[in-house]
């Protein structure tokens, strides 16, 4: 286990599921700063993005994890930051091979449509999956 502190913010649709996400990482034992949504009112995507890259910018997390209610709009927000990796993930396949082949930085899930258990596995992989480097470096030094 690693000293590192994980981020997770989501809008009101993604609440749900960060509270629960948030429970798991914090039952293995790991550091997680919680940026918010507080609740299921309505609020806007780009705010939790905006916060999760500052905190990855100024060294308070040194990964993320967004949730909307489909991923696609908070994970268009993130991306805007140019240190900021965020990959939308369905399954275990597509949440390693972001963090293998793309050194992504924040793991981003849709509420709406990826179940629960998904959702843990997802996170569980890609927290543990190391970036490969070699081969894949040269692409990702022109994302940043």
């Amino acid at each position: 286990m690693t000293a590192e502190t994980i981020a997770i913010a989501s809008d009101h649709a993604g609440y749900d599921l960060k509270a629960s996400l948030k429970e798991m990482l914090e039952g293995e034992g790991r550091t997680v700063l919680d940026l918010g949504a507080d609740g299921r009112e309505s609020v806007d995507y780009p705010d939790f993005a905006d916060a999760i890259a500052a905190a990855l910018k100024d060294g308070r997390a040194q990964r993320g994890v967004l949730i909307c209610g489909t991923g696609i709009g908070i994970s268009i927000a993130a991306n805007r930051h140019r240190h900021v990796r965020a990959a939308l993930c369905h399954d275990i396949t597509t949440a390693r091979l972001s963090r293998q082949h793309n050194d992504a930085n924040v793991l981003v899930l849709g509420a709406r449509t990826t179940g629960i258990e998904v959702a843990r596995d997802c996170t569980a992989t890609f927290l543990a999956t190391p970036y490969e480097g070699g081969r894949h470096a040269r692409r990702v030094a022109k994302l940043g």
